[in-house]
Order: C-alpha cells, then sequence, then structure tokens
C-alpha cells in the first residue's frame, strides 16, 4: 500500500489558492476544433507585435554559449536597466521567472507567519499567493466604484501586524492608474512596505510613474516587466527598482542564475530598441481609443478606459462566461475576470491587438451581443 505523506505538508500550502491563468492557444483549439491560424489570443497582454527583431538576434547569437552560466550579478542587464531609468546599479534587482519572482522574493524577506499585506481588489491575484505561501494573511480593501484606490480605507487596515501593501499601476484587470501622490501618502503614513507594481507602466503617460518616490522613500519597492511592452514575456524576465538596503537582502535569498544568457542578451537589446516599443505604444494607444469608442456605440456594453495594453469592459446583462465562450467558437480568446476577487461575473479583460485583431473582437461583440 502506497504511504500518505501529504500530512508532512506546511499547512501554508494547503491555504494557497490557484492561480487561474489565460485559455492558451492550444487549448482553444482542441476545445473548440478551430483552424489554428484562426485563432487570436488576446487574453494575456501579450504584445502582438512580438519581440523587438533586435532583441530575437540577440537571444539566436546567446543561445551559442548556452553551455555556460550567466554572470551570478546579471550585470550586463542591470546596467542596461540603470542607465535606461537614472537609479544606480545597486538599486536595481533582476528577477527570473518574471516580476512574479521579484514578489515572491520581497514576500520571502518581510511576510512570515501571521503577518498581514493588504491588496487592493479587483487586482492581479499572485499577491495574494506568494503572501500566502510565505504564511501571510491576505487583507483585501475593495477599490472604490471608478477602480480607484481607497486610500483611506487602505491605512484604515494597516495593523501591527502589515508588513506590505500592494498597489498595481496600470492595474490589472481594470487599466486605471494610481498617482503618485496616493503612493506616496501611503508610503509616509502606513509604516509599510510599499510594492508598487508598474507592469503596464509603458504605456501610461511616462509622468505616471511613482518610481521617482523611491530615493525619497526607504520603503517604496517598484516592479516591471519585460513580458508586455518589450514582447519577452517567453523568456520570463522582471526587474525591481527599490532602495539599495532593500536590493542587497533580496539578493541574498534569490536563486542563483535564474536568467539565462539568452534571456538576459535579449532583455538588453529590448531596452535598446526606442523604435520597437514606441510602434507598440502607438498601436496599443489607437486600439484602446477604437474600443473605447466603438464598444459602448455598437454594443450594450461599457467599456472602461485604461493606461494598459488591455481595457475592462463590462458585458451585462450578459456574463462574462457567456461572452468568452461566444467569442471562443469564433476562435478569439479574451479573459473572464470572475476568477479576479472582487470584479463580479460581467467583467471581461482584452489585450489591445492589431487594427485587425481589434475589428474582429469588435464584430464578435456585437454578434454575441445580439444573441443575448
Amino acid at each position: 500500500m502506497t504511504e500518505d505523506y501529504s500530512s508532512l505538508l506546511k499547512e501554508t500550502v494547503k491555504r494557497v489558492p490557484p492561480y487561474v491563468p489565460g485559455k492558451s492557444v492550444s487549448e482553444t483549439i482542441a476545445e473548440y476544433g478551430l483552424d489554428p491560424a484562426s485563432v487570436i489570443k488576446l487574453s494575456s497582454n501579450e504584445n502582438p507585435l512580438g519581440p523587438s527583431p533586435k532583441a530575437e538576434a540577440a537571444a539566436r547569437e546567446a543561445a551559442a554559449g548556452a553551455s555556460v552560466y550567466p554572470l551570478a550579478d546579471l550585470r550586463f542587464l542591470r546596467e542596461a536597466i540603470a542607465s535606461r531609468t537614472g537609479f544606480p546599479v545597486g538599486s536595481v534587482v533582476v528577477s527570473g521567472p518574471g516580476m512574479d519572482s521579484l514578489i515572491d522574493s520581497v514576500c520571502k524577506i518581510f511576510v512570515g507567519s501571521g503577518d498581514e499585506v493588504i491588496i487592493s481588489t479587483p487586482t492581479f491575484s499572485f499577491y495574494e499567493i506568494a503572501a500566502t505561501i510565505c504564511g501571510g494573511v491576505p487583507m483585501f480593501v475593495p477599490r472604490k466604484e471608478n477602480f480607484d484606490i481607497d486610500t483611506e480605507g487602505i491605512l484604515k487596515a494597516v495593523t501591527e501586524k502589515t508588513k506590505i501593501i500592494f498597489i498595481c499601476s496600470p492595474n490589472n484587470p481594470t487599466g486605471n492608474l494610481v498617482s503618485p501622490e496616493d503612493v506616496k501618502k501611503l508610503a509616509e503614513r502606513s509604516g509599510c512596505i510599499v510594492f508598487l507594481d508598474e507592469a503596464y507602466i509603458e504605456f501610461a503617460d511616462q509622468e505616471s510613474s511613482a518610481c521617482s518616490l523611491i530615493s525619497g522613500h526607504d520603503n517604496i519597492i517598484v516592479g516591471r516587466t519585460f513580458s508586455k511592452v518589450y514582447g519577452l514575456a517567453g523568456l520570463r524576465v522582471g526587474y525591481g527598482l527599490m532602495p539599495e538596503w532593500i536590493a542587497s537582502e533580496i539578493l541574498r535569498i534569490s536563486l542563483p542564475f535564474s536568467v539565462s544568457v539568452v534571456t538576459e542578451a535579449a532583455a538588453v537589446a529590448a531596452l535598446a530598441d526606442g523604435e520597437h516599443v514606441e510602434k507598440t505604444r502607438r498601436m496599443v494607444s489607437e486600439g484602446r481609443r477604437f474600443f473605447c469608442e466603438r464598444i459602448p456605440a455598437e454594443t450594450p456594453f461599457r467599456a472602461w478606459p485604461s493606461s494598459g495594453n488591455f481595457i475592462a469592459v463590462d458585458v451585462s446583462p450578459c456574463t462574462s462566461r457567456e461572452i468568452c465562450d461566444a467569442l471562443l467558437r469564433d476562435g478569439i480568446i479574451i479573459r473572464s475576470c470572475d476568477s479576479f476577487k472582487g470584479a463580479g461575473k460581467s467583467m471581461v479583460r482584452i489585450t489591445v491587438g492589431t487594427a485587425e485583431m481589434n475589428r474582429r473582437v469588435l464584430d464578435a461583440l456585437v454578434k454575441a451581443a445580439g444573441k443575448k
């Protein structure tokens, strides 16, 4: 008889909620019997233009040296990020896989059994997962009706057990920004670490970032990623900007060699290709405008303004599942937000695609609305 060793599991592991990813292309093809060439994926906020050609070339060249470990301190990428952001190298931490690894590391160094973290919902679910793995207790503060953060509500939720306040700006899945003034207020009045997730900040106005606050505050961390505007989601690399004292502690507990030589080379090249970034930003800006104008004009649905590379749409009186299923049958993958705590049952999130993709989505939404 096989022994049952499940009793050896940590209790915190048993409490970890599952991460719910967007539906994949292969799953959709298999489930609906679709022609692979007809399927478009607009559910995970990836860049439909792909990576920079310069990043692709750099990755191919670096692959020839894949038999050798990367530099432990990822010096070349950290220096490139420092040059681009204006931060000293000592304030830059590169994380892999993705920014998720940075969130995980921040929880590891600050959150212990019974400690609390505050999460403004609806938002990215991995904050809850990372904190729970460490034995932390997530405390949820709902956003306002327009999805702005409730700054005073967050401050009222702070207790002597609170270690981290997680904020996403632009917020996933709603797309709205958090002002630097609100970030500053939380940092100065909470007595906690404020982790600001800026995965989508490159799609917003440049003055929207709160990273300039780091120099005057020892408790602010800004996380960013190469998965979105840089089109490197499949290589899984992110980075953080933070006070040097926090950076040194994260480096102490980080897994060695967590970013490959191929990934580092691609990321350095992607940072240098401003033309590809601007092309992506223009495409997203035009696509957001198209959706925000045409969806309410041609359907009964409401499109929320967004500063990310996606838009949130309230599809009531339909449910998000009904609309996602209808679009899947047309070969279009978007994201139901019913797995986002506090998002309700009628919100979908649509990644902005190319003009042709966006037109297909709109036509499918009109078709789905007409069947209700």
